[in-house]
């Protein structure tokens, strides 16, 4: 295993469209991703530092930059600027075949005239490695998969799941210092990906090396990584433990984004008197927490308008509190999702389904709830960044 250091990473698609002039009275198409003279730039400003044998998960919307990413790493994509190291070495200019790395497709790109075993030793035959040490290292890659039974098959004959371990199978036996996985399990369904996942996690554990995968799926970043980044329009919006990201979101896009069902965001107006700082939200006052409080008194924050957050999870059923008429109530077995509406907002409420009174929850119903400001997210209306 390896390192993986990426410093100031930039991509820049050519343009290859000329630019059109919006015809007079029409307004200009804009785009996300940042357009200047040498073209598109889908990634920018990319630095992170991958121990040995970290587990990285790339992770955004599609379009954020995670797959050209790690594209770059794998050398099928040219860096535009910037360095990369595997290990001590720039590789930069280096050919794949010659950065030790190995990389899993979404699409598992097996040969289908080759059986699993020939799929999984092409790799090897073509280094010419001995056929002993080719035997021994498919045969101990399809025991760790489970595969073993399926070796003489051809692709066409498995399934999905079995389809992608064997793609993996054919990524481990080179001993790879760096693998590379770009979305592997979304081709699978539900049932499947929860189980591939658990086989990741196990086989992370008895293959040495350092992984950095991608996806869009933040229910895969959060099981499988030990630290996320979290990516939008090319550029980082954070680097964390799942734990890290879900509790302390940077900004409004990472809260939206981690977690579901996603937070819920209401405008609000955060103020300061004599008791201290307090939210007026809806025509009622928060009184925030002690460490709230002295967050922001530290940062000498002054009073604006916010947009405060809450997860779904951390709203509650109460006697007392904010009104609301229950639009749609969703039985998830040990949850119940309300969806409500507060005025002309929509609000998630995650209720646990012990104890309830199914009566006071039933569509139409009109109902009240309430949260712990301690457990709120305040976010400056204007840049979106969290202001604890």
């Amino acid at each position: 295993m390896a390192n993986v250091t990426l410093r100031n990473i930039k991509k820049i698609y050519p343009n290859t469209e000329k630019k059109k002039k919006p015809k007079k009275g029409e307004p200009e198409k804009k785009s996300n991703l940042q357009i200047t003279d040498e073209g598109v730039v889908a990634v920018q400003e990319f630095n992170l530092e991958i121990a040995d044998g970290e587990f990285i998960v790339l992770v955004g919307p599609s379009g954020c930059g995670k797959s050209t990413t790690l594209r770059m790493i794998a050398g099928l994509e040219e860096i535009s600027d910037g360095e990369l190291y595997i290990g001590d070495r720039l590789v930069n200019n280096v050919a794949p075949k010659d950065r030790d790395i190995a990389m899993v497709f979404q699409n598992y790109a097996l040969y289908p005239h080759m059986t699993v075993y020939e799929n999984m030793a092409f790799s090897l035959k073509l280094k010419k490695a001995p056929k002993d040490e080719i035997d021994k290292k498919v045969r101990e890659a399809a025991e760790i998969l489970g595969i073993t039974e399926y070796l003489e098959r051809k692709p066409k004959a498995l399934s999905g799941g079995q389809r992608q371990r064997v793609a993996i199978g054919r990524a481990i036996v080179r001993n790879p210092q760096v693998l590379l996985m770009d979305e592997p399990l979304s081709n699978l369904d539900a049932k499947l990906r929860n189980q591939m996942r658990a086989e990741l996690i196990k086989l992370r554990s008895r293959i040495n090396t350092t992984f950095v995968y991608v996806t869009h799926d933040q229910t895969e970043a959060m099981t499988l990584g030990d630290r996320i980044v979290i990516m939008r329009d090319g550029f980082i919006q954070q680097i964390g433990t799942p734990q890290e990201v879900f509790n302390h979101p940077k900004n409004l896009f990472v809260a939206s984004f981690i977690g579901t069902p996603q937070m819920n965001f209401f405008n609000a107006t955060l103020k300061r008197d004599a008791r201290g700082y307090y939210v007026e939200l809806l025509g009622k006052e928060i009184v925030l927490s002690e460490k709230q409080q002295a967050a922001l008194t530290a940062a000498g924050q002054q009073p604006m308008q916010i947009v405060l957050g809450v997860r779904p999870v951390n709203l509650s059923v109460a006697s007392e509190g904010f009104a609301a008429t229950i639009d749609v109530s969703e039985m998830m077995g040990s949850e119940m999702h309300l969806h409500m509406s507060v005025g002309d907002k929509d609000v998630v409420a995650v209720i646990p389904t012990a104890g309830l009174d199914m009566d006071q929850v039933l569509s139409g119903s009109a109902i009240k709830f309430n949260f712990d400001p301690a457990l709120a997210h305040l976010f400056d209306a204007e840049t979106g960044l969290n202001l604890i």
